[in-house]
């Protein structure tokens, strides 16, 4: 599966709901709130803009925001809320495509960076975030922790999440460090419509390690948008990494 046969027209129409999930205000309200913080007045670099489902806010917030998007499909569904001159879109992957000018934050939300599914091409992503920031930038990663504790010898499945008209599935390819998740989505009739993505995951210290060979170090990493503790029982982190100010 590729990302582009994954991002496709289906799933671009199908990817907001506006009020809910991932676009409810108290899930979304604390990410703009942290980025335009972290922005610190300068220009934001979102790498896979999507819909603008955070660029959007985070522009109302005052803050120029710039995407990288590699999906055509998934811009088209942004251009409907936001024309060119409010975000800028580059079309291109977050690995190796190119912004003109400096930024003050790069920054990559739910998990995206996990698409790039070799550990070369995660690496190169640190690297073109560095390449874009100015001294002193910060490079912020939303990412969501392995459930390998979950997996009893000989299984190679986990259930993330499981509700009435909603089953999340995801499987394991632990030798690779691959996962793929699958969303089962159904009504009250006996069909359900399945959506799959393929991704590598990374451990928290890998990525770490990551970022080093970037230039960068860690500057916090918290469980989730607001602050709260990481622990071991964290499901998901946001990380943030920061280049070396100038001397």
């Amino acid at each position: 599966m590729r990302q582009e046969d994954i991002w496709d027209v289906e799933a671009a129409r199908g990817y907001d709901t506006p009020g809910t999930g991932m676009f409810a205000p108290e899930v979304l309200g604390p990410t703009v709130d942290r980025l335009a913080e972290l922005a610190e007045g300068g220009r934001a670099l979102e790498f896979a803009v999507g819909t603008g489902r955070v660029a959007i806010p985070l522009a109302e917030r005052g803050v120029s925001v710039t995407g990288v998007e590699l999906s055509r499909p998934m811009l088209d569904q942004l251009r409907t809320k936001a024309d060119e001159t409010t975000i800028p879109v580059v079309v291109g992957d977050m690995a190796t495509t190119v912004v003109p000018g400096e930024f003050s934050l790069v920054y990559l939300v739910f998990n995206t960076i996990s698409n790039l599914l070799n550990q070369a091409e995660q690496v190169a992503c640190f690297r073109n975030a560095a390449r874009h920031l100015s001294p002193g930038g910060r490079f912020v990663i939303e990412l969501w922790v392995p459930e390998l504790r979950k997996l009893p010898p000989g299984q190679s499945a986990t259930v993330w999440l499981s509700e009435s008209d909603y089953i999340g599935l995801d499987t394991y390819d632990v030798l690779h460090q691959h996962v793929v998740s699958h969303h089962f989505r159904f009504g009250a009739g006996r069909q359900a419509t399945l959506g799959r993505s393929p991704h590598r995951y990374i451990w928290p210290a890998e990525l770490d390690l990551m970022a080093q060979l970037a230039g960068f170090e860690l500057e916090s990493r918290h469980a989730d948008w607001d602050f709260s503790e990481f622990t071991a029982e964290s499901r998901s982190h946001v990380s943030v990494y920061r280049l070396p100010a100038a001397d």
